[in-house]
């Protein structure tokens, strides 16, 4: 099953509960579930695209490539901005970076470093700054901390489904018969 694209996703923010420490752990986790996924994922397949998606490897490095904007967005949360900082809607960084020829252990210990950055500055903040807003830039609404790493574990867990459905394909066409 083809899941939706991010861009055409739809988020309701807003809950009064902190669910804070359990949005905490699931971005603590992320590294160390896709390190387990790559375990089970031909290597010879990392790099391989279908169509004009990003590959596997390209899927990583985006992960890393988007943290130092969520630690800016908490930045700007944290320092009163009436809205969170932009992202570039067409993805360059990522279409640009040449992911595919860097070493998946390299770009796997990227993201787990940068995401350890992102943590460390979440530990301990208290429920007023947990609840604290900004206007998003493009959902024009605000959001709050917890709903942005809300956000973030769900876009964490968007690049994991696509890597696991890139996987499938790939092992789909392998086992396709050849025609003569």
């Amino acid at each position: 099953m083809a899941q939706t694209k991010w861009f055409e996703r739809r988020f309701d923010f807003g809950g009064a509960q902190n669910i804070f420490p359990s949005v905490l752990e699931r971005l603590k986790g992320t590294p160390a579930r896709l390190e387990e996924k790559m375990r089970s994922i031909d290597p010879s397949i990392l790099t391989s695209r279908i169509g004009d998606t990003w590959s596997i490897q390209e899927n990583i490095g985006h992960l890393s490539d988007l943290e130092t904007l969520w630690q800016q967005r908490f930045d700007d949360i944290r320092s009163g901005r009436p809205e969170l900082s932009p992202t570039d809607l067409q993805n360059r960084r990522t279409t640009e970076a040449g992911h595919d020829a860097t070493p998946l252990p390299e770009l796997l210990e990227r993201f787990r470093r940068l995401r350890a950055q992102t943590v460390s500055m979440l530990e301990g903040i208290d429920e007023a700054l947990v609840f604290r807003s900004a206007i998003h830039p493009r959902l024009k609404t605000p959001m709050r901390t917890q709903d942005l790493f809300v956000f973030v574990a769900d876009h964490d867990d968007h690049h994991l489904a696509r890597i696991t459905e890139l996987a499938r394909l790939h092992r789909r066409a392998d086992e396709a018969p050849s025609s003569y």
